[in-house]
């Protein structure tokens, strides 16, 4: 196989084709660390793209070795200006400091408290898919389901009306679309969509201090057993990366994992046949789709990763998506399979200190969705073209017509 051209940076190869899993097959056979040219005109230097499961899986548990903390984890370079209040979120940090993080902000995201929002969440779930089936013929299954359904989940965990849905929807839109002329329309937009959310993050803090509720922000407020606190600051920037990694994971998850059942009919006849492999599907949903689809390091000392010597300070790149089709790890990777059984994905994460806090609420979230769907509208069916996300970073979907057919019910 000749070697293709390897362009896994440019938001728009995403925009066109989604996730160029045919380059990154060959990268992961031929060059599984491979120094990438990077994209001077956008301000980003070359960078090392690591396509392996077990190299992915390396980086994500050496935080010593490959830093969040040094030039932040998000593709781009960051804004001079902006890396010391950057650096304060919990996603660019490393140990000690996002360990003591990590550990105040668990509190609200434990299997139990978790468990909890079980039957909210199922009500939301039926809330929104049997208003879609009243009204008939054809909807949008990103705006109508897949998008309302984290932001509403959201909104209970912050104890934040449900009203307020629609601005975490448009700042979080504006803040993951900096590349989608749709959602962004210059540098300034994603800049007041951070301020507006930041200030919103504060006023609900007040309101939690004045007035405490039985909700993730009074808990998130209070001191820990041993006296630490959120500062205002790490509050404001933890409310903030719940509101765009909450809401954007889920519902790309759901949208792009309704897409896979549309594409292989004969997977969402199985699970019209035997619900009980909603709980596989779910995680299957999130290998086969990968919602966030990289995130970047910044190597802190001389090492080696799959035979290439990489420096101290230079750009490293792990491409989840990649990883998640790995054969070394998964049995046919590129079969889309509901019963999958082992799957060690990587979807939430390569392991380590940044697992994704909310990998207990995404798989709720999914579970409960496909469960409702095959409940209320089992032929849903796909009724126009996808428009997918221009980003390298997420792999979205914007919109999906779908029709839908419910079964009549006595």
């Amino acid at each position: 196989m000749a070697a293709p051209d390897i362009e896994l940076a440019d938001p728009q190869v995403y925009a066109e084709g989604g996730v160029p899993y045919a380059q990154l097959a060959w990268l992961r056979e031929h060059d599984p660390v491979h120094r990438h040219h990077g994209d001077p005109a956008r301000g980003n230097p070359p960078f090392w793209a690591v396509t392996r499961h077990a190299d992915v899986v390396h980086v994500s548990r050496r935080p010593d070795l490959f830093s969040s903390h040094e030039r932040l984890a998000l593709f781009d370079e960051p804004d001079p200006e902006n890396l010391a209040l950057q650096r304060m979120m919990m996603l660019n940090q490393d140990p000690p400091d996002h360990t003591r993080k990590r550990g105040l902000v668990n509190r609200g995201f434990t299997p139990r408290a978790i468990g909890a929002l079980a039957e909210h969440i199922e009500d939301i779930c039926r809330d929104l898919v049997t208003d879609v089936a009243r009204r008939g013929d054809t909807a949008d299954f990103v705006t109508d389901i897949a998008a309302p359904l984290p932001l509403l989940v959201i909104c209970e965990l912050l104890g934040a009306p449900a009203e307020d849905r629609e601005k975490i929807f448009h700042w979080s839109n504006t803040l993951i679309g900096a590349d989608d002329p749709e959602f962004q329309t210059g540098p300034e937009a994603g800049m007041q969509a951070a301020t507006e959310l930041y200030a919103y993050a504060a006023r609900l803090a007040e309101r939690r201090r004045a007035e405490p509720r039985d909700d993730i922000v009074t808990r998130l407020l209070e001191p820990a057993p041993d006296g630490t606190v959120l500062t205002g600051d790490e509050f404001e920037l933890f409310v903030m990366l719940l509101s765009v990694a909450g809401n954007e994971t889920t519902r790309n998850a759901a949208s792009g994992g309704m897409l896979a059942l549309f594409e292989h009919p004969g997977q969402w006849a199985r699970l019209r046949a035997d619900p009980a492999l909603v709980a596989p599907a779910a995680d299957e949903i999130v290998r086969w789709v990968t919602p966030v689809n990289l995130f970047r390091r910044t190597a802190t000392a001389d090492t080696e990763l799959g035979g290439r010597r990489i420096a101290a300070g230079d750009k490293v790149v792990v491409f989840y998506a990649s990883a998640n089709r790995d054969a070394a790890v998964f049995d046919r990777p590129d079969v889309f399979d509901v019963g999958r059984d082992p799957n060690p994905h990587l979807g939430f994460g390569g392991g380590g200190p940044h697992f994704c806090l909310g990998a207990h609420l995404a798989r709720l979230e999914l579970r409960v969705l496909l469960r409702t769907l095959l409940d209320v509208m089992p032929n849903i069916e796909l009724s126009g073209n996808v428009r997918r996300l221009r980003s390298s970073f997420i792999n979205g979907i914007k919109g999906m017509p779908v029709r839908v057919r419910p079964v009549p019910r006595e």
